[in-house]
């Protein structure tokens, strides 16, 4: 059980480390697609509890979700990192995540349970692949608008003179 809560230790800080390499540029224009799609996720862990979707037997803080070091750490830098290099490119982005979700959900899933870290209880591998790519194209649309707005002219003096 140790060596659980070291790993998910391990994976939330090395996720984090990869930060500099982002770029505070980058951090900053996709942050909020990732951000929403984070708080996303914690809303629906919170009815995967509710539902038994999934069951989290090593947790790095008691009394905190189990899923907090993977929404915190891969998923949030990930998805900037994906973000960086497939916006503006809607078929390369889906394919990308279609890779890393099926990365996570088969492997990775199948790795965890093993290591007694997380299992799925009452959704099928699949289902979790579904919910995963849903919440991608969320994110990215999302990042559209946030995108939109941050190129529409603040004030109508600024929309006159352009």
């Amino acid at each position: 059980m140790k060596y659980n809560k070291m790993f998910l230790l391990a994976m939330m800080l090395v996720s984090w480390l990869s930060l500099p390499l982002l770029g505070k540029k980058s951090f900053r224009r996709f942050y909020p697609g990732a951000l929403l799609v984070c708080i996303w996720v914690i809303c629906e862990s919170l009815l995967a509890k509710k539902r038994v979707w999934w069951r989290f037997y090593e947790k790095l803080i008691p009394n905190v979700m189990g899923e907090i070091p993977f929404i915190v750490g891969p998923f949030f830098i990930g998805s900037i990192w994906i973000l960086k290099f497939t916006f503006g490119n809607f078929l390369r982005f889906l394919v990308v995540n279609l890779v890393t979700d099926f990365l996570f959900v088969y492997p990775g899933m199948i790795i965890l349970r093993n290591m007694g870290v997380v299992s799925l209880v009452r959704m099928k591998h699949y289902q979790m692949g579904i919910l995963f790519m849903a919440k991608s194209v969320l994110m990215y649309l999302f990042q559209l608008f946030v995108e939109k707005l941050r190129k529409k002219p603040k004030n109508i003096i600024q929309k006159i003179l352009s």
